[in-house]
């Protein structure tokens, strides 16, 4: 009770800070912050959901959206998982994440995420058509999550990440945390989460750019700090039809970036004998809008020494085409 009392507590600080919760629709804050692949979802359940799944991540991809809820692997003493992304203009996402179970109520997660593009070619205001060279990017996150669960009904985690991003000879580097909570109502399955995402401190880019102007060749060494995109979600979900051979999950979700207008997100997901899953989700009030619903499909093969499991999803964006998303994850028991 007094666990629960705290967390109100803190959700009742959340809601009086600053930063409105609730949608603040045409005050866009779009651009404000660097780092911005720490934002694309890396995994096909989840983004085939929309995305809503702050609640109710139950695999090594929760160290994306809620660190506390690597600690709903099952019992698998182990949890690994591999996923790829391919992502508008020519760019694609690798992640590789893995959970251990560290005692009875705790678990241990390491993940690693790259996104890699397509060499560029660099003009400048004075050669619109090309300067001959060529400007490479690249984006890294490592990080490691620990969590545990304190009551029966109630998991913390929190995350550390290492970020770097790589523009040409510019480089940023950051060292962010998450941090989560999840809560087991425990009617009807329904259960809910809370996740702070991506808060450090800010940092000044390191390198040089050559500028050309009217006046010459200009080398800069100095430029302005740069934030990372902390994100605050809060989201629940709840099982209408929970039996061995049918469940459907229904899941809602509110995310508060630091960089952009509220969304709200829809998903479900349902299961045919925990081993055929179809899933479909929709994000509202993004600045990309979607032709149709992300969808998905899973299948889950149980094994004697754990379990392997296949997601594959599609997200549409009506400026930037079709994503898709494809994962393995292997449980051991």
């Amino acid at each position: 009770m007094r666990i629960l009392s705290i967390f109100c507590l803190l959700f009742g600080c959340v809601l009086s800070a600053k930063a409105q919760l609730l949608p603040t629709f045409g005050n866009s804050r779009t651009g404000a912050t660097g780092m911005q692949f720490l934002k694309v979802v890396p995994d096909a359940r989840s983004s085939a959901m929309g995305g809503a799944v702050v609640g109710i991540s139950n695999d090594a991809s929760a160290m994306f959206w809620n660190p506390s809820a690597i600690t709903q692997t099952d019992s698998a003493k182990s949890s690994y998982l591999l996923s790829h992304t391919y992502y508008t203009a020519a760019s694609t996402i690798s992640m590789a994440a893995v959970t251990i179970k560290t005692g009875t109520l705790s678990r241990l997660g390491i993940q690693a995420l790259s996104m890699n593009y397509p060499k560029m070619e660099e003009t400048t205001e004075l050669q619109p058509y090309g300067t001959g060279r060529t400007v490479n990017l690249s984006n890294t996150l490592l990080g490691v999550t620990y969590a545990k669960i304190l009551t029966d009904h109630f998991s913390f985690g929190l995350s550390s990440k290492w970020a770097h991003e790589a523009i040409g000879d510019v480089q940023t580097n950051m060292v962010l945390f998450d941090l989560g909570l999840t809560y087991d109502i425990g009617i009807k399955n329904a259960r809910f989460g809370v996740a702070f995402s991506n808060f450090g401190m800010n940092v000044n880019p390191e390198g040089q750019v050559q500028m050309v102007n009217l006046s010459g060749n200009q080398i800069k060494t100095s430029f302005g700090e740069i934030s990372a995109p902390g994100m605050f979600r809060i989201g629940g979900a709840f099982d209408p039809i929970h039996t061995p051979l049918n469940r459907l999950t229904l899941a809602m979700q509110l995310n508060h970036p630091t960089d952009n207008n509220e969304s709200f997100a829809i998903g479900t997901e349902y299961a045919y004998r925990s081993i055929l899953c179809a899933r479909a989700g929709w994000e509202f009030a993004t600045d990309e809008a979607s032709s149709f619903p992300s969808t998905g499909l899973g299948v889950n093969i149980p094994r004697k020494f754990g379990a392997f499991r296949v997601d594959y999803s599609l997200v549409n964006r009506t400026r930037m085409g079709n994503m898709h998303r494809i994962t393995l994850i292997v449980k051991l028991f």
